[in-house]
């Protein structure tokens, strides 16, 4: 699957290219229909997310055993959340100062009162908290609400695990559909590759590959700043995990690679889940921490927030003193767990941001043209955050096991765990 992948990404970018020198307006044509593809895919994902999530969630809590010990898993599990937050913002902000990758830019700048058409409204503290909890399961499963499933899974999960052996057989048939929602995985992760060369031809017979060349140093310095991020990542997992962090990340090479070529940490979802429970994880921490990672540790998609909004800054020549941008970085904090379920969440926070600090948000214009470029490495690295941070809290309970051969058939089968 992961040459398929690579071959089909590499075979998108030249026919997607070769559809723009033919005609741009034609090439945006075609691409329109090549969107199709890659919509359908990222449809038939977003299909067996909600009850993917809800019911490895609700076998892994009942598996936990009492609810203290779910407490103790969310703390450790915020820890490093909080900790791997902080970490990218300010990586994110200290490279955007060292490469000022907006200083000079020799491009139109837009008009600072120029429309984004992005709404910002959604990521008030207030609208958060409202967020958190669903007004019904069935909604947040309708609009893929992960973080309102989550708290939904969480609620139901302890009440069966409260009755004892009356909720056995309630567990049996979750346990039962979360084996088929990964044989339904199965099926829709065969037209992977097909979707990957749509995505990327569509977007390069768009855009071309001259817009790479214009934004070169912005996005050479973003992509340079993920490198580093993974790196620290990684260093961070070897501190608890040891050598074996290696093995986990050379695991994750096809749901990284698939987030990757999507643009989407959603479609990578499944296949993460299913590679860390080969890794060792069991499933009881694993359907428990990872969705959690899809609402408060995108790394990527933090650290892009600080990179990106200093970026505009300097473009504009708008000088933030220190104290500022760190008051900025402790704002980004918060309004970033807000991206789960947001569109086009990254430049929502960014715009949020901007206003906040009389930074003209039409210079987002600056960078929607390549967002779809950048959102691929943003994606790509909350993949890996969150496959580390879900391994490191295994190791903190004592439960990471040994690597488990592909294809098991006892995932969701964990005994439960001592009181």
């Amino acid at each position: 699957m992961i040459h398929a992948i690579l071959a089909a990404l590499v075979l998108g970018i030249f026919v997607g290219y070769l559809i723009f020198l033919v005609d741009p307006d034609t090439g945006k044509a075609v691409a329109s229909y090549l969107e199709l593809v890659s919509t359908l895919f990222l449809r038939l994902i977003k299909m067996i997310i909600a009850p993917l999530v809800f019911s490895t969630l609700v076998v892994g809590i009942t598996h936990v055993g009492e609810s203290n010990q779910i407490g103790r898993i969310f703390i450790k599990t915020m820890t490093w959340f909080i900790a791997a937050s902080l970490v990218s913002l300010l990586l994110g902000l200290l490279m955007v100062n060292i490469l000022r990758p907006g200083d000079a830019l020799n491009i139109p700048i837009p008009d600072a009162h120029a429309a984004t058409g992005l709404k910002t409204s959604a990521l008030s503290l207030q609208n958060f908290v409202e967020h958190l909890v669903p007004r019904s399961i069935i909604e947040a499963m309708a609009n893929n609400e992960i973080l309102q499933i989550v708290v939904f899974s969480v609620f139901f999960g302890v009440a069966i695990a409260s009755l004892g052996d009356k909720g056995k057989l309630i567990v049996q048939g979750i346990d039962e559909l979360a084996h088929v929602m990964l044989i339904v995985t199965g099926y829709v992760m065969t037209f992977a590759p097909l979707a990957v060369f749509a995505a990327v031809a569509a977007t390069v017979a768009k855009q071309g590959l001259w817009v790479l060349l214009v934004f070169a140093k912005f996005m050479g310095g973003f992509y340079l700043s993920l490198l580093l991020l993974w790196g620290l990542l990684a260093l961070g997992g070897f501190l608890v995990l040891g050598p074996r962090v290696l093995r986990l990340l050379g695991m994750m090479r096809g749901p990284i690679l698939l987030a990757f070529s999507t643009a989407s940490s959603e479609a990578a979802y499944p296949k993460t889940l299913e590679a860390l429970e080969q890794f060792g994880v069991p499933n009881r921490i694993a359907s428990f921490v990872l969705p959690m990672g899809y609402s408060f540790n995108l790394d990527g998609s933090m650290m892009y927030c600080t990179f990106a909004s200093l970026f505009i800054a300097q473009a504009y020549g708008v000088v933030l003193p220190l104290g500022t941008q760190l008051t900025m970085l402790l704002i980004l904090m918060l309004t970033s767990k807000g991206m789960a379920g947001v569109p086009r969440a990254s430049l929502v926070v960014i715009a949020a941001t901007l206003n906040q600090f009389a930074i003209p948000e039409a210079g987002l214009l600056l960078i929607m043209g390549i967002d779809q470029f950048l959102d691929m490495g943003r994606s790509a690295t909350n993949v890996v955050g969150n496959s580390i941070a879900t391994a490191v809290v295994s190791r903190w309970e004592g439960a990471l096991g040994e690597e488990r051969p592909a294809g098991a058939d006892d995932a969701f089968l964990d005994e439960p765990a001592a009181a």
